[in-house]
């Protein structure tokens, strides 16, 4: 029983058995490139992509860091619980977010489904090519949390979670290999390969080279990871 701003709450916690995920029952892949403009960006086995707009995201967090800056100068004890409960209300709302997207994203594929995500474990993130006002949502925002709930949502459907090496997925061309980090330009958000002249959104980008990861994982490389080719001449 929990009671909060008047109410009760009962939480009971049920436990379902599901049968486990088979990977040789031809599952289809998921490459999921999670970020800000875009909290996720998917490439699935037929070349599909879906977007999921983080604009509206990105505004919000902005109103809630104007509002902690301001309580922030005042530095009144009436502030500072203002603040609490400030981010008490950020951290609700971001979980929020993160449910609506993993159970999205789970009803949209199904079942026997490998979603592929990037190991951001010890990775620290390089903000310095993302403009100033996006670097404090880069670092604050909680792409473990979604990690968490599609891995458990996943595996309520016989669907899995695998996560890859996450070196040079932003950089390498899906189409020639080559992988040269001055291909990707953030100012358009475009990926265009000096060598074979391919190009893509760079999100999507992300999603394929992850998807690709996945592959290899399915065929039974632990640890799969992008080689690094440089260009010739």
């Amino acid at each position: 029983m929990v009671h909060s701003r008047g109410k009760w709450f009962l939480h009971i916690g049920i436990t379902k058995k599901t049968s486990d995920f088979n990977s040789k029952d031809n599952p289809q892949i998921v490459g999921i490139d999670r970020g800000l403009r875009f909290l996720a960006t998917t490439f699935d086995s037929e070349g599909k992509t879906l977007f999921f707009d983080g604009q509206k995201i990105l505004c919000k967090r902005k109103k809630f860091l104007e509002i902690r800056r301001q309580l922030q100068s005042k530095g009144t004890r009436s502030a500072k619980r203002k603040l609490k409960q400030l981010a008490q209300r950020e951290n609700r709302w971001m979980t929020d977010v993160n449910h609506w997207l993993a159970k999205t994203l789970v009803a949209a594929y199904g079942s026997h489904t490998l979603f592929v995500l990037e190991d951001l474990t010890n990775v620290t993130f390089n903000t310095d090519d993302l403009p100033k006002s996006l670097r404090n949502n880069h670092r604050s925002w909680a792409f473990f949390q979604l990690e968490s709930f599609l891995t458990y949502k996943a595996q309520a459907i016989q669907s899995i979670v695998a996560k890859v090496n996450p070196a040079f997925t932003s950089q390498r061309c899906p189409k020639c290999g080559l992988v040269e980090k001055a291909n990707r330009h953030h100012e358009t958000h475009e990926y265009w390969c000096v060598r074979c002249q391919y190009r893509c959104n760079d999100d999507r980008l992300g999603a394929m080279n992850i998807a690709a990861l996945g592959q290899e994982w399915l065929s039974g490389v632990k640890h799969p990871k992008i080689t690094k080719l440089t260009a010739i001449g």
